[in-house]
Parts: C-alpha cells; sequence; structure tokens
C-alpha cells in the first residue's frame, strides 16, 4: 500500500482546504471509511502531527479509528492510543462464524472477542458495530448476538439494518433477508436488551451509556460542519448566507494523483435554500431528542417560518411533539422516521 503517498495527498487536500476553515476549532477526528487500521501506528502518529500543525484542536478533541478485528489489525490497538487516537470502532457486525462468513468478512467469531477484549484494555472508550436482518437470520440468532455484545460491556454500540446497496455482490445475487416485520422484532429485542444493560438509544442507529455518546456524529446529526479530506470523502461547510458540499474523487489512486496536482474535488456545490429544511431534518430527526428550534435557524439562516406548516402537519399525524423551544419526534415518529423526513421535502421533489 502506498502508505507515505496517500499521507502525502491527505496532506495536499488540507493544505488546499485550508482557507475555507481557517480560524475554526476542532472538535473531532473520524479516521474511517474503508480500514485505516491498515495504516501502520507510525503513520497515524504522523498524519495526527500534520493535522495539529495547521488546525486548532481543541482541548479534549476526540479522536476516532475505524479498526477490523483481524490479528493483524488488532496487534496495532495500543500503538494506535500511543499514537493519539483516543477512541476506536470495531466493527465486528456479527459473533456467528456463520453469518461472517454470509458477509464476506476476513474475521472470525475468536478473532471478534479478541479485538474487543484488546480494545477495552488499550481504550478508555470503544464503540462496537453490529448488524442485524442478515440472511437467515433468526430473533434467536440475533439475540445471542446481543448477549454477546453486551457482557463485553461497551460503553457505545451502532447498530444497523443490513441494506443491499447497489452495484455490490449482493445486489447482483440478493440473498433471502427477514422480512420488514421481523426486523422492526429485531430492532425491539435490540433496543430492550441494550436499555437493560445501561445503554440508551438517542440516535436511530446508536446506543450509549451515560456521556459516552459519539461527539462526531452527533455533529453529523446537528447538521453540523465537517471537512472530509481522502479518497471518497465528502464536506459540508458553511459560510455566510450559503452551505457547501464537497466530494473527493473516490478511487484512491486518481484521488492521490488529483490531490498532489491540487484538484482533488470531484463536486462542488451550493446547497440550494429551499433544500436546506429537509437536508436539516434528514440529520435532526434521527436524534431521540430532537433538537432546539434554534439551532434550525443557527444552522440554515433560515426563519422558522420556513418550516411552521410542516411541523404542523408532522404533529397533526402524531409524529412529532414540540413546545416553543424544541421539536422531537414522537415513538410513532421515529418508527416511521422516512415518512416523518419526506413531509419536509421541497415541492419540487
Amino acid at each position: 500500500m502506498p502508505e507515505q503517498r496517500y499521507l502525502a495527498a491527505l496532506m495536499a487536500d488540507l493544505e488546499a482546504a485550508l482557507p475555507l476553515v481557517w480560524g475554526r476549532t476542532v472538535y473531532s477526528i473520524f479516521l474511517g471509511g474503508g480500514t485505516p487500521s491498515l495504516f501502520s501506528p507510525e503513520a497515524i502518529e504522523r498524519l495526527l502531527a500534520d493535522i495539529r500543525a495547521r488546525l486548532r484542536l481543541g482541548p479534549a478533541c476526540e479522536i476516532t479509528l475505524e479498526a477490523n478485528p483481524g490479528t493483524f489489525e488488532t496487534d496495532r490497538f495500543r500503538a494506535y492510543r500511543s499514537a493519539g487516537v483516543t477512541r476506536l470502532s470495531v466493527g465486528v457486525q456479527s459473533f456467528n462464524d456463520d453469518f461472517l462468513k454470509t458477509l464476506g468478512r476476513v474475521h472470525d467469531r475468536a478473532q471478534a472477542l479478541a479485538a474487543v477484549e484488546e480494545a477495552a484494555q488499550a481504550f478508555t472508550t470503544f464503540n462496537l458495530d453490529i448488524m442485524y436482518a442478515l440472511p437467515g437470520q433468526t430473533l434467536a440468532d440475533l439475540k445471542q448476538d446481543m448477549v454477546t455484545a453486551l457482557a463485553l460491556a461497551p460503553p457505545h454500540l451502532s447498530i444497523y439494518q443490513l441494506t443491499i446497496e447497489p452495484n455490490t455482490y449482493f445486489a447482483k445475487f440478493a440473498p433471502l433477508t427477514p422480512d420488514q416485520d421481523s426486523a422492526y422484532d429485531m430492532l425491539d429485542l435490540i433496543t430492550d436488551m441494550t436499555g437493560q444493560a445501561g445503554l440508551n438509544r438517542y440516535e436511530v442507529s446508536a446506543y450509549a451509556r451515560a456521556g459516552q455518546r459519539c461527539a462526531h456524529n452527533l455533529n453529523y446529526w446537528q447538521f453540523g460542519d465537517y471537512l472530509g479530506l481522502g479518497a471518497g470523502a465528502h464536506s459540508k461547510l458553511s459560510f455566510p448566507q450559503r452551505v457547501v458540499r464537497q466530494v473527493r474523487f473516490r478511487e484512491p489512486a486518481l484521488y492521490m494523483e488529483k490531490a498532489l496536482a491540487g484538484h482533488c474535488l470531484a463536486q462542488d456545490e451550493e446547497v440550494s435554500r429551499i433544500d436546506l429544511p429537509f437536508e436539516f431534518m434528514l440529520n435532526a430527526l434521527r436524534l431521540k431528542d430532537g433538537f432546539a428550534l434554534q439551532l434550525f435557524f443557527e444552522r440554515t439562516g433560515l426563519a422558522l417560518s420556513a418550516i411552521e406548516n410542516n411541523l404542523a402537519e408532522a404533529q397533526r399525524q402524531g409524529l412529532i411533539e414540540r413546545d416553543l423551544v424544541r421539536v422531537k419526534p414522537t415513538v410513532r415518529g421515529f418508527d416511521f422516521l422516512n415518512d416523518l423526513q419526506s413531509l419536509f421535502l421541497p415541492p419540487h421533489r
């Protein structure tokens, strides 16, 4: 892997983006998308040092690294901690060997268990990624996965329903997955078991102990700004009177070539004002506690009158509850989140 060339491309990417973020404080760094733990701890340490040299990091900056449970990566966990990483996110997906094989994962149950135990010893906080509604999975199978996961006492769990993405093996050879009613039953079981274990659901896919919520993801869901560096990375940046979204070139070799030449943006577009309410709600309504009305104004620059009719309709359908300060999804709104979010689509959609 061209580790040094990729790091050089990342720094060239950051240098080009500095005028857009100059003077801002960085509160979280998330090394993810793909398998960043294939990079050596020395490379991660150099990357973080290079970022610190160019940007102001907050005193409690959360630095998360995504890692897979393979033995090769697990051996490096402590070195990543020494390099400055403060939080590990371990992509377990399942503790069942049959399901791991179906998903095409390279690790097995034993490696997953060893990785989580090592993460717990090396880091003061960590996250487990678990998937459900897998091909052939029953409620009993999921319960066993959850029993195993919760016995490891993770401070944070991210739990996702398997979705079939276009242009993937599963899209071409579609497996038989649990029907939607079964998937709802699975989600209810997950929420019950995590609650009993002291992890509260604070976002559609996230469960955490008190004080262990993921700061980086909370920023996404509150429609905060983020600068994405690297192949396929996305950015969302706000300026007076406008919000901009950017996408970097996706293919790594092309990204490196373009970034080192100073032109790594595949897309650079302003979000139209008419789309802002939906973009905001697509994120903020994923939070169980919803959002403060003031935040809508701060993040979009729009008056509350821009969404008053939509809020009234959502309330009429029993999908939100609100007062003069806050809006939050009801239990029904959380269960039918797509329906709730779609109420904020602009008229031309």
